[in-house]
Parts: C-alpha cells; sequence; structure tokens
C-alpha cells in the first residue's frame, strides 16, 4: 500500500509546476473558515502567486513527498469522503471564496 501512496504522489508531482502554490487537502491540516480561506487567496493574488494548486489525495491519503511540497495543509474535517464528492465540494468553496474577494453574497 505504501508504494501505491508514493507512485501516486510521484504522479501529482509531476504535474505541479515549481511556481504554483500548494494547498495539500488533509485530514491534519488547519480547518479554516471559508472567510479565511478566502483572504488567503486573494493575500497570494496580491503577491502574484496566481498558480493555486489544490492537492486531494486518494484513499491511502497523500504522500510525504506531496505533503511536503505543499506550501500549506487544509482540512475540511475529519470526515472521509469520496474523491469525487470532496472535488465538487472544493470547488464550491473555490467559487464562494472568489465571490467573498468580490462582496457578492455567497450563501443562497
Amino acid at each position: 500500500m505504501i508504494q501505491v501512496k508514493e507512485k501516486e504522489g510521484e504522479r501529482i508531482l509531476a504535474k505541479i509546476s515549481d511556481q504554483a502554490y500548494v494547498f495539500a487537502l488533509a485530514i491534519e491540516g488547519d480547518q479554516r473558515t471559508l472567510r479565511k480561506i478566502s483572504k488567503e487567496m486573494e493575500q497570494l493574488g496580491v503577491q502574484g502567486k496566481s498558480n493555486l494548486v489544490f492537492v486531494i489525495g486518494g484513499s491511502l491519503g497523500l504522500s510525504d513527498a506531496v505533503m511536503k511540497r505543499s506550501n500549506t495543509k487544509i482540512s475540511f474535517g475529519k470526515m472521509t469522503l469520496p474523491h469525487q464528492l470532496m472535488r465538487l465540494v472544493l470547488i464550491e468553496q473555490i467559487y464562494r471564496s472568489f465571490r467573498i474577494m468580490k462582496n457578492e453574497p455567497y450563501h443562497k
């Protein structure tokens, strides 16, 4: 199983540019409010870091190499969600983050 996770990590890292700012989605990451994530994304943009990468691990989690490459680790809680559902939850949160940045309603 460890070899599977490491191979998956290698494939993930091969797709991430050196300039990317990487958010690793991991249970052991920090739980943040949507407003905090939005502010963080906005600040990164102001700093010229527009290449944001969000990495969702497989059923075994993320490899140590991916975790080390990440700039920050965030958690959506201790629940385990299917990969496809987590992708949907993540994209919704990113969408809402941009709504917050524009001072638009985001909760309905």
